[in-house]
């Protein structure tokens, strides 16, 4: 691809797809080209004059910052892809803090070869799920590597927001306070793991890659007092349950009948010999309250679109033999294994 030819389209708009060339990652006019028109979707004051650092507003109180990468595939699924995941990824990081999100760099490792065309497509997920999201992109860097040394499209995500719902953490986790999930869990995985191996599920596992803030604005603006919060990504439910039974030096109990695990999810788990509490979410969090907050706490979190099929799924008690513990429908206590390994590598 010859200068001329490749900088006179960097993202197409026409139907042709050009490809990215090593020269759009040395910082001269196919670079500046490429950026020009690759930023459109994301315009906003911090980005004009394209500096080298984004000169951000004062906020009261303390920020929380975050940072997270991602190279999932296929860079497509149900439900989401690359672009809207790296954004709804790291602002909910930042919610699952107690931070307001305000603001995103975006990092892009393009792979030599990359089509601008899906490059394109990928800029304007980001851009809606920015507006989604109530952030905006302010800051990034792109870099383009040779045909082999990624796949296709790697992308780096860091965020700022602004504490305004701080809360103790799990080690403050004790006897008698109560586990909550914001929604069905599992769905992100399977839904990555179904696209990938193409295995022709109807209907197909739909990604649940949403932004968490309301969920967590709503716990805040009605007064409940949270003890701990966590997205359940990599390693799902189950990794965030062993996390604060290790932080609090409890058991937590989960009954089995009250886990909402939809049927194509389950059904997909029973296929593939899964258990969806060890499959990753990308728009459900666990919660936990004092039992005298779940009631409201889940009215609460019901009245919110993300959230609204929220539920109560268990509860803290004394340490026993296993830190976490399933509840099965006959009422015998199954020790819940702590994942290991990558039984889905590459879903985020």
């Amino acid at each position: 691809m010859n200068d001329d030819a490749s900088a006179s389209c960097p993202l197409p708009d026409d139907g042709r797809d050009d490809q990215i060339a090593l020269a759009h990652g040395e910082g001269g006019r196919l670079t500046r080209r490429l950026l020009r028109d690759m930023l459109q979707p994301l315009q906003n004051d911090f980005l004009a004059g394209l500096p080298d650092g984004a000169t951000l507003p004062a906020v009261p109180g303390r920020l929380v910052f975050t940072t997270d990468s991602y190279v999932v595939t296929p860079r497509s699924f149900p439900g989401g892809d690359i672009g809207s995941l790296s954004v709804f990824g790291t602002a909910n990081d930042l919610a699952v803090s107690g931070a307001r999100p305000r603001w995103l760099s975006l990092g892009l490792i393009l792979e030599e070869g990359f089509s601008t065309r899906e490059l394109a497509r990928i800029i304007a997920s980001i851009a809606r799920a920015g507006e989604v999201a109530d952030v905006q992109i302010v800051t990034g860097d792109t870099k383009v590597v040779p045909r082999g040394a990624a796949d296709g499209l790697f992308i780096n995500t860091a965020g700022i927001g602004e504490l305004v719902f701080p809360t103790p953490g799990p080690s403050s986790l004790d006897e008698g306070d109560r586990l909550l999930v914001s929604g069905p869990i599992g769905q992100h995985g399977l839904a990555v793991l179904t696209a990938r191996e193409a295995l022709g599920l109807d209907p197909a596992p739909t990604s649940d890659s949403a932004a968490l803030w309301p969920a967590v604005e709503a716990l805040h603006d009605a007064g409940i007092r949270v003890k701990s919060m966590r997205d359940a990504t990599r390693g799902g439910v189950a990794a965030v349950l062993h996390e604060w039974a290790d932080a609090c030096g409890k058991t937590l109990v989960l009954e089995a009948d009250a886990i909402p695990v939809s049927s194509t999810v389950r059904g997909a788990c029973e296929l593939l010999g899964l258990d969806p509490l060890h499959v990753a979410c990308e728009g459900t969090m666990v919660v936990a309250v004092a039992s005298e907050e779940v009631a409201e706490a889940l009215r609460v979190l019901r009245q919110v679109a993300v959230s609204s099929a929220a539920a109560e799924i268990g509860g803290v008690v004394e340490r026993r033999v296993a830190p976490v513990a399933v509840r099965r429908s006959l009422g015998q206590l199954v020790p819940l294994d702590e994942p290991s390994g990558a039984p889905l590598p590459r879903i985020c």
